[in-house]
């Protein structure tokens, strides 16, 4: 089969590789339709993460077609239209027992190589996922649509986690695509008003199309002379220190703060407002059963991922487009890849 493989950092080559084989009885074989350039994938290109080490297959927000199951697999059938979580979590250690199987022990990110483990991922024309992080995709959702289930999802659970009440007031740091899904996600579950940051003129647009009652940017901002009041929630979508320099400057004392952004290894913070404050925070892993939900809101097109999609493009041009994301083009947010 054909992949985008990143065989050095920086270097991305669409070549051909072996098709990957069914080899646990509930293992499904997917033919990838659709699969997006996560902003994670674009940060370990470099290798500042320490995430993604060559040779490996990057890719986890997909969707596609089932070709072939393993012999226990029951929920799926071949022909099926799917898309699937992006972390491959055990069911049996104690995180996963208890429900939160974000935070399992023993999971496996697709496309991710480090230290502890290799897991290929979608970038190719098939993946091989386990039938329990796999969803179906309801007729009326397209397979680009499939595809950003996944970062739906992330903003999703950052929702899910954070203790919103009907009419607090929402400030959003970080417009890009999470940003960007979380707002919409918060105009459908609350009546507060929702405050967007972001450096980007063109995104401060965008989050305001999204549902945002305003939008402005964090370095011009000043709460003092703004007609608003501290936020009782805060959410940050970038995880670099002045963004959250941003989130904390902004929040209301016995507020919070929900991290979901971990661009940096590490950032500064400001301990004494934290403490002296009480502001809670709230650090927000990935996905713990939201896919079910975002695919209804998604369905009912109350969640628009479209008008997020930048740029479709074949799987052959990978390179290209992974640089123009890592250049970080002006205009440029969710590229979407066709193998």
């Amino acid at each position: 089969m054909k992949a985008l493989v990143m065989e050095s950092y920086k270097s991305l080559t669409y070549k051909e590789v072996d098709k990957p084989q069914i080899s646990k009885p509930t293992d499904v074989l997917v033919k990838v339709r659709a699969v997006a350039i996560c902003g994670s994938d674009v940060h370990g290109y470099d290798g500042s993460t320490g995430r993604r080490i060559p040779p490996v297959i990057m890719g986890h927000e997909a969707s596609g077609d089932i070709v072939a199951i393993g012999p226990d697999v029951e929920k799926f059938k071949v022909g099926d239209r799917v898309t699937f979580d992006s972390t491959i979590y055990c069911g049996k250690c104690d995180y996963c027992v208890s429900g939160r199987v974000n935070l399992c022990v023993n999971r496996r990110v697709l496309g991710v190589s480090c230290d502890e483990y290799k897991q290929d991922g979608a970038f190719a024309e098939f993946v091989v996922v386990p039938q329990h992080i796999i969803y179906k995709l309801p007729d009326e959702i397209s397979y680009i649509e499939g595809s950003l289930t996944e970062p739906a999802s992330v903003a999703a659970h950052a929702f899910n986690i954070t203790p919103v009440k009907l009419n607090d007031s929402i400030a959003v740091v970080g417009a890009g695509l999470i940003g960007l899904l979380l707002i919409q996600i918060l105009r459908v579950s609350t009546s507060g008003t929702i405050v967007a940051f972001d450096l980007s003129e063109n995104r401060r647009k965008m989050a305001l199309q999204m549902g945002a009652d305003y939008a402005f940017d964090p370095t011009t901002f000043s709460l003092k002379e703004s007609p608003f009041k501290p936020f009782d929630r805060v959410f940050e979508a970038v995880g670099a220190t002045n963004p959250i320099k941003t989130a904390t400057s902004i929040v209301a004392s016995g507020g919070s703060i929900t991290l979901i952004g971990n661009v940096s290894p590490t950032i500064e913070l400001s301990l004494q407002q934290i403490v002296t404050r009480e502001i809670t925070l709230y650090g927000s892993c990935a996905i713990n059963g939201e896919y079910k939900r975002v695919l209804d809101l998604m369905g009912k097109k109350k969640i628009d991922v479209m008008s997020l999609v930048s740029e479709v493009a074949p799987l052959s041009e990978g390179e290209s487009w992974f640089n123009r994301l890592y250049n970080k083009e002006e205009g440029l947010l969710k590229v979407v890849l066709e193998p």
